[in-house]
């Protein structure tokens, strides 16, 4: 959902600021050596220079306060660049002046500018991969996060206004959902139902987050409202309006001074989704790279074992919804889904996926590659487009997801992954309430730490083919 109290990521923006501060100390001095040679014989020795950069930091401390440079609400970038370049610009008129009136001719003026233009660029550059990373967490990088907003009022007109007037959000309306008797103050606007409808409209559209802009006197009335979203693990945002006083800003979190009070049961925390999409980048790329040798015969030995195209892709639905195409090595023969139906009675798994002992679709290579699951592994592209994660929920079909229960519709509020509870538990030895109940237990206990630990157990349930079909 919107981050509005970016607490974690305000600690590691001021970590890196204070790191960035410090190397480009080195790195301008050196520069100053190889640009400017005739200044070598006057410049003084580079341990020197450490006092003045104590000077420096604790300068930045107090010109980052005065211009709000950790300000926890959300600024776009070129609102955050001015008050960084404020704030350095105050920090090297400082320095400057203490240089002057101290007398300290051993200081050299050009290197001192140098410093500040690296340190500046160094800072800027933190908050473009703070920003990256940050996007990097959602559903795929770059992609937008859809909102619905409950009202028709002026606090739902001034929700949507605020929030078109940062783009860099990546927040985009996906309709309104009107109390009941309400009509839409738009006759052009786009209605996706009423609230007594919410659940359905949450199960017809892709929905990351839901805003909540009714009078204060209407609170008592959405509790099921809000219920039903947290149940499908879809963000909700109240609009506060009611705690609005003046200027002051709310602790719960803000829209730009409009308090608003955020419910989530899924996982929010900035930087450690930032900490989860790194650790997928670099998981998936060192796979695909030293398991490509072992890629490329399975590539070959599919296509010398029966006709047809090495990869198979199918439609898989992911975060809140979104339909994307898996890869997977083709382990099936190619009219494998035509005799999905006549088969349908042999299924041996509860719930709407379908699994089945010795089925006649699976070739000779896949029934292998299926025992040892080699053939997931080429998701790790899926990994390294945002799509999914390393550790998550497995990706349904659109069909087992039309035949969910409606609490069972919370395991696509994460990132669908390669394994997870249910891949170290015995797979398809598991009856599908039980995975589904697996799928919800890691998404309210998630840590990175539990990622890792559950990448490490699935090396040997793999190993051990246990419950693999």
């Amino acid at each position: 959902m919107l981050r509005h109290t970016a607490r974690p990521t305000e600690a590691v923006a001021r970590f890196l600021d204070l790191l960035a501060l410090s190397v480009a100390l080195p790195l301008s001095f050196g520069l100053y050596r190889r640009t400017a040679p005739l200044a070598r014989a006057g410049l003084a020795e580079f341990d020197r220079y450490w006092l003045p950069l104590l000077v420096t930091v604790l300068a930045w401390g107090a010109a980052a306060w005065a211009y709000r440079v950790y300000d926890s609400r959300p600024h776009s970038l070129r609102d955050e660049f001015m008050r960084i370049a404020r704030a350095m610009v105050l920090v090297a008129f400082a320095v400057f002046a203490v240089i002057f009136f101290a007398q300290l001719q051993w200081v050299s003026r050009l290197l001192t500018g140098l410093y500040f233009v690296t340190a500046l660029a160094l800072i800027c550059a933190n908050r473009v991969v703070l920003r990256w990373l940050a996007s990097a967490a959602g559903a795929s990088p770059g992609s937008p996060r859809y909102y619905a907003v409950v009202g028709s009022g002026d606090l739902a007109a001034e929700i949507i206004a605020k929030l078109h007037l940062h783009p860099e959000w990546a927040m985009r309306l996906a309709g309104f959902v009107l109390e009941e008797g309400a009509r839409p103050a738009d006759p052009n606007c786009v209605v996706l139902g009423r609230v007594a409808q919410l659940g359905k409209i949450l199960e017809e559209h892709v929905l990351d987050d839901v805003v909540f802009a009714v009078p204060r006197e209407r609170l008592h009335a959405i509790e099921d409202a809000v219920k039903v979203c947290e149940e499908q693990g879809v963000g909700v945002m109240i609009a506060l309006d009611v705690l609005r006083f003046g200027n002051a800003r709310m602790s719960v979190g803000d829209l730009n001074g409009l308090p608003m009070l955020a419910l989530t049961r899924t996982p929010s925390d900035e930087l450690a989704l930032a900490a989860k999409r790194l650790f997928d980048v670099v998981t998936s790329s060192i796979v695909l790279l030293l398991l490509s040798p072992v890629l490329l015969a399975v590539a070959a030995a599919i296509k010398l074992d029966s006709p047809g195209p090495i990869f198979f892709r199918q439609k898989r639905v992911g975060l809140q919804g979104r339909v994307f195409g898996i890869f997977k090595f083709r382990s099936m023969y190619v009219n494998a889904e035509a005799r999905l139906d006549s088969l349908r009675a042999h299924n041996e798994m509860s719930g709407p996926v379908f699994k089945m002992r010795n089925d006649p679709r699976i070739t000779r290579v896949g029934r292998f590659i299926r025992r040892t699951s080699l053939d997931e592994f080429p998701q790790f592209w899926n990994v390294l487009r945002g799509e999914m994660s390393v550790v998550g929920p497995r990706p349904p079909l659109p069909s087992e997801v039309r035949q969910y229960k409606r609490w069972q519709r919370r395991r696509l509020s994460v990132k669908p992954g390669i394994t997870c509870l249910w891949q170290i538990s015995g797979r398809n030895n598991v009856d599908f309430d039980r995975w589904m109940e697996l799928d919800l237990e890691y998404i309210d206990q998630w840590s990175l730490w539990n990622d890792i630990q559950i990448c490490l157990k699935t090396i040997p349930a793999v190993l051990g083919t246990r419950g693999a079909r």
